[in-house]
């Protein structure tokens, strides 16, 4: 499995073929943080253009690429909001630099999104949260990313700015904000609140509240700008660079408090306070985060209202009034809601595997239970190898199986890979060997 769902739903929705391969190769990015987004894109009158997405943009473009036939699909626009022929968009291709500076900033966000689920049930253990209410901590990500993306989605729409654009305010706006919550989060048990105080652990939610906030927010234009300005001929190519970007994040962000480590950072600290191996982790993914979001504020120019309207065959001032969410809610297709039926009870497993597998592999392995220890810490650096494992494996089950499955076997090999991932959570109980 994979964080997003809402490829999947996008796609089911929008072309009738679930991209389930970008599901399983993005697991753990977006779907545990409550990515709902593909709910707007997929029913709003803007998603027509672009079924599997959101959208946002890149470089100033001309019309001239438009043929005869295409400039009448335009005319019919003006009195009918959409074409009726079979051209989804007239959008111009796009050199692959302006490609990778839509995607590359995936690279930041999923470090962000991977850093806080494989470290975040260490962080807060290691502050003093009693371990059976850890729940109550990371009920918050989730929920703030069931509200922030679809009005993000929403809001979005009908945003326009002569010299940021539509979507590139929020980034601009959001991006610092998840840096700089990056950089508190992991030093709440720094600033002498007190080993398992009321206020340690209120700074560490209101924290992890923020960061997964802002970061959502973040996410959210990287979506929509393929979208926006990616054509039909090259929008595969953009998200498959977008994923391997996000995987490839994933993978740094997981692995760093383990190679610190191995380079003399101490992994170890005074009761109630985060090792230095994860604050740096957590500040290196923040600068990562900013810089790649800075690359793409300053590369990427979204079509203007009037150009995006042409390429799209929508009237221009399509977005200037959107649906209510309850009525992107009643209209939504089937595949919407079969597909988040099942990721309801997908992610309802990998939310206490992201909750209790550090406290777990500490006491089946290192057979402690005292987060102050070497042994504990240990167990939370081992973590972040294995969450590199199940990125990696996710990302080879998605080249060698996925990508080479007929529509029809799909669903066969979607129960293939959760009676694995079931097997998975069974041998937590058993094995008490960190290898296996």
């Amino acid at each position: 499995m994979s964080r997003k769902a809402y490829a999947v739903s996008a796609e089911m929705a929008g072309r009738g073929r679930a991209s389930l391969h970008g599901d399983t190769a993005l697991q753990g990015d977006a779907a545990q943080h409550g990515d709902a987004g593909s709910l707007s894109q997929t029913t709003s009158s803007s998603a027509t253009a672009s079924p599997n997405a959101a959208s946002i943009g890149t470089g100033p473009q001309t019309l001239s690429g438009l043929t005869s036939s295409k400039a009448a699909d335009a005319q019919a626009v003006e009195t009918t909001g959409r074409t009726s022929g079979p051209v989804a968009n007239s959008l111009p291709r796009l050199s692959k630099r302006t490609i990778f500076a839509m995607t590359f900033g995936f690279f930041g966000i999923n470090m962000a999104f991977s850093l806080q689920s494989s470290q975040m049930g260490r962080i807060f253990q290691t502050i003093g949260a009693d371990p059976t209410k850890l729940g109550l901590f990371f009920i918050l990500p989730p929920l703030a990313g069931m509200v922030v993306q679809p009005l993000i989605g929403k809001y979005s729409d009908m945003t326009w700015s002569n010299r940021f654009g539509r979507r590139m305010p929020y980034l601009i706006a959001a991006a610092p904000i998840a840096a700089l919550v990056m950089v508190l989060l992991p030093n709440a048990g720094s600033f002498g609140f007190g080993y398992a105080s009321v206020a340690a652990l209120a700074f560490g939610a209101v924290a992890i509240l923020f960061m997964d906030l802002s970061s959502n927010i973040c996410m959210q234009p990287f979506k929509m700008i393929i979208g926006d300005m990616v054509n039909e001929e090259q929008k595969d190519m953009a998200w498959s660079w977008q994923q391997s970007f996000s995987n490839l994040g994933g993978v740094l962000a997981t692995v760093l408090p383990f190679v610190l480590t191995a380079f003399g950072v101490a992994n170890v600290a005074a009761a109630g306070e985060v090792p230095l191996s994860v604050r740096l982790a957590f500040y290196i993914g923040a600068a990562i985060l900013l810089l790649t979001s800075l690359y793409t504020v300053l590369s990427v120019k979204e079509y203007d209202p009037d150009h995006y309207a042409r390429y799209h065959h929508i009237k221009p001032k399509t977005h200037d009034s959107s649906p209510s969410l309850w009525s992107l809610l009643k209209k939504a297709p089937r595949a919407f809601w079969e597909v988040s039926f099942v990721q309801l009870f997908n992610w309802f497993a990998f939310q206490y595997l992201w909750t209790y597998a550090t406290g777990a592999i500490a006491e089946n392995v290192w057979h402690t239970t005292d987060t102050a220890s070497a042994g504990y810490q240990a167990a939370g650096t081992w973590y972040g190898i294995l969450t590199c494992v199940q990125s990696l494996a996710a990302v080879i089950w998605g080249f060698l199986v996925l990508s080479k499955t007929s529509a029809d076997k799909r669903k066969f090999w979607f129960r293939i890979g959760l009676a694995s991932g079931a097997l998975g959570f069974f041998g937590v109980f058993f094995i008490h060997n960190q290898f296996l």
